[in-house]
């Protein structure tokens, strides 16, 4: 069987997308490198195999250590269990008898199944490594660092069919190529998918109109999408814009946060969770708009599509152009709660007297008129799926944003009395409502479920139905469990980890930082 069979088969029996790098950080020159290495590649190994379909070491953080690096590249890549694939990221091109030997060091050697390889010297330095039956080469297309655009989104050629999704998906970011032609890294994707059947494409997981623009040029091709997680792509976005029609076809690659996790099992466990969600939510999505399995037109490894071949499919390109402009409003959004200070990085004490390393107050929120702009289209998209007649929201600090969600999604708004009014009316709720009506309860964001409960309870009182609860922002996992446990569905629009990601791209923390703040949400 060959590679690419081999992880569709595996990716069906073990209902995952994952892929974990085995990318050991050990000092330089740390006695006994070799053994220190492996150990920490065997327990990450035996922490994540049960949710992984591919285990991907990068060659570089091997190769710094010399000799003994390289034997333990060798010994950790026979650590991995049998009908695990092992993709060694080495990004090599070169030709003729040095393209071979790197080959033989590859598949021969250090019998990986799989190599990332840089196409940009042509067929001639893959041609070697496809001559090795049976295993999987991914050539970069489209890759996650920033500047790479100065390059990959050049526009080359006359064909029609990056400008058509530009102007079907307007709004997405398609660079030099929205002038005329297709991007450079789509015309790679071409002319790479056609040399043979044992060729993916590197296409990043953080940049979601160009994984969408791939995807329609490559209907039936498997992507390696890394970038997901600390470099700021999220599985909704990238399987709406990358999976194929049958919900496969995205390698999902995580390094630093499934390696560097308290505990690596149950990050792996949790993001291949979240993948398959987002997986499920993309196909509910595509067959709502009639984009299911057959909609795109056959493509198989090895075979060329045709460059005036149209590859706009307008039910797909709704779908990615709404991943995309929500993608961006959630980067906008943390932006904009970092620069009013509602996020802040720092020492805290919390109402529970224990000391935290960042403080979230969404009071601030009211004095910037952008940002609680941006706050309501946010519970708009939380709220788009959900069936509810008003938005409930929760005194004090979520009054002024069930404002603006009511305002967003034009739905009436009501208010439970926290505690009862004990003159007047005595009304227990505030607005105009129905008893057998739908509320969809409204706050700031989740830590716990107590004064979420206490509102349901009141709401509920008075004849209302209350399932979902939206907040901007949740922290932590007691909150959640607390809802699940009383019956109340939880929508969230960011997790707190989001914000980490942000800070770090702005340069506000590094990446040392950065773990030790998602290992304090970790153990809370």
């Amino acid at each position: 069987m060959d590679f690419f069979s081999r992880l569709e088969a595996l990716a069906r029996a073990k209902d995952s997308l994952l892929c974990v790098g085995l990318d050991p950080r050990v000092a330089s020159g740390t006695r006994e490198v070799a053994d220190a290495i492996v150990e920490k590649n065997r327990r990450l190994i035996e922490a994540t195999s049960a949710f992984v379909i591919c285990y991907k070491p990068n060659s570089a953080f091997y190769e710094m250590h010399g000799p003994a690096g390289m034997e333990a590249l060798e010994r950790s890549i026979a650590l991995v269990p049998d009908g695990i694939p092992v993709l060694l990221d080495a990004k090599r091109c070169d030709i003729g008898a040095t393209a071979e030997a790197y080959a033989e060091a590859i598949f021969g050697r250090l019998k990986a199944d799989a190599v990332t390889l840089s196409p940009y010297m042509g067929r001639d330095a893959v041609d070697p490594f496809l001559r090795y039956e049976g295993r999987g080469v991914f050539l970069l297309s489209r890759t996650s660092n920033p500047s790479a655009r100065r390059f990959q989104d050049l526009a080359v050629g006359a064909h029609a069919s990056a400008g058509a999704f530009h102007s079907a998906a307007e709004g997405l970011r398609v660079g030099h190529a929205s002038s005329g032609g297709e991007p450079l890294f789509v015309h790679v994707a071409r002319e790479c998918l056609s040399w043979s059947k044992d060729i993916g494409i590197v296409a990043a997981g953080n940049d979601i109109p160009a994984l969408g623009i791939l995807r329609a040029a490559a209907p039936k091709a498997w992507f390696l999408a890394p970038g997901i997680g600390a470099q700021g792509g999220d599985p909704e976005s990238a399987f709406a814009a990358g999976a194929r029609a049958d919900g496969l076809g995205i390698l999902i690659v995580a390094a630093r946060s499934v390696a560097d996790a308290a505990d690596p099992a149950r990050a792996a466990c949790l993001l291949r969770d979240a993948c398959n969600k987002a997986r499920d939510a993309a196909m509910r999505a595509f067959a709502a708009k009639g984009s299911g399995a057959g909609a795109f037109p056959g493509y198989g490894h090895g075979t060329a599509v045709s460059p005036s071949a149209s590859v706009e499919k307008p039910d797909r390109i709704a779908v990615v152009a709404e991943q995309a402009t929500l993608s961006s409003l959630k980067r906008d959004f943390i932006s904009a709660l970092i620069r009013t200070e509602c996020f802040k990085l720092g020492e805290f004490i919390l109402k529970s007297g224990r000391k935290s390393p960042f403080y979230v107050d969404l009071r601030r929120l009211v004095s910037d008129p952008n940002a609680m702009r941006m706050a309501g289209e946010a519970y708009a998209k939380v709220a788009s799926g959900i069936v509810y007649d008003r938005i409930a929201g929760i005194p004090a600090a979520a009054l002024p944003l069930a404002t603006v969600a009511s305002m967003s999604t034009g739905k009436p708004m009501i208010w439970p009395r926290m505690p009862a009014k004990a003159h007047g009316t005595g009304n227990r709720v505030e607005g105009a409502f129905v008893p057998g009506e739908r509320a969809l309860l409204l706050d700031d964001l989740i830590t716990t479920g107590a004064s979420k409960l206490e509102a349901v309870a009141i709401l509920k009182g008075e004849g209302l139905i209350v399932e979902d609860l939206a907040v901007l922002i949740e922290r932590g996992k007691t909150g959640r469990a607390e809802m699940e446990a009383s019956g109340i569905r939880l929508h969230a629009f960011l997790r707190i980890e989001d914000f980490f990601a942000t800070c770090e791209s702005l340069g506000l923390i590094d990446d040392s930082r950065r773990r030790e703040l998602e290992a304090f949400v970790d153990a809370e």
